[in-house]
């Protein structure tokens, strides 16, 4: 949900984030220290993404383990080695995560996540389809969803899910969904694209 759009990079240390109130820096993300000002999606974006949360909430197991679904939240992946400091940090805001009922912290949410779902758009594609993929994987979160959209943006054209292979650090597809997104972890759910995205 990142797009870059300032003449200026501006760089962000782990202490200066986390010495900051949540709300301190707007809308941004930190990749490898880098600031990253998130640009405003379409509405399309916004009602898949709500959706698909709500549609994830529902299936969650009654009685089986607990699970929460959250959008826009702040998790840190692990720092890069860069011996400058403000050159390490990574801080996402995934579209949505399914994570389990440990008490939240920013520092340490990245090893409760069951499940990522990433959004795409015009601005993040190249974000969500490579960057973000690698991230995830090596910080061993087991599921991650990227929907995609048609070449006018209008429409879900697919989505792909992608699991960790043996190694625990790489994403291998597991499946292409269309029409529909049926899922087996962390729990059953099947929706079609025409419900995540009809007004």
């Amino acid at each position: 949900m990142t797009a870059r759009h300032s003449d200026q990079p501006r760089r962000l240390t782990a202490d200066a984030y986390l010495a900051a109130a949540a709300d301190a820096f707007g809308d941004i993300e930190i990749a490898d220290g880098l600031v990253i000002t998130d640009m405003a999606q379409s509405e399309l974006h916004d009602l898949v993404i709500r959706r698909l949360a709500v549609a994830l909430e529902g299936a969650r197991p009654p009685g089986g383990p607990c699970y929460r679904v959250s959008s826009d939240v702040a998790v840190r992946f692990a720092d890069t080695t860069s011996q400058q400091a403000d050159h390490r940090l990574n801080v996402r805001y995934p579209d949505i995560i399914v994570r389990d009922c440990d008490p939240y912290d920013v520092n340490a949410v990245r090893d409760h996540i069951h499940l990522i779902a990433e959004v795409t758009s015009d601005a993040t594609f190249a974000a969500d389809t490579t960057a973000k993929r690698a991230l995830y994987a090596s910080a061993g979160i087991p599921g991650y969803l990227i929907v995609q959209f048609d070449k006018d943006w209008a429409a879900i054209s697919q989505i792909e899910e992608y699991r960790l292979d043996w190694s625990r650090r790489r994403y291998i597809a597991a499946t292409v969904h269309h029409r529909a997104l049926i899922l087996n972890d962390p729990f059953p759910l099947t929706i079609t694209f025409d419900d995540l995205q009809r007004p």
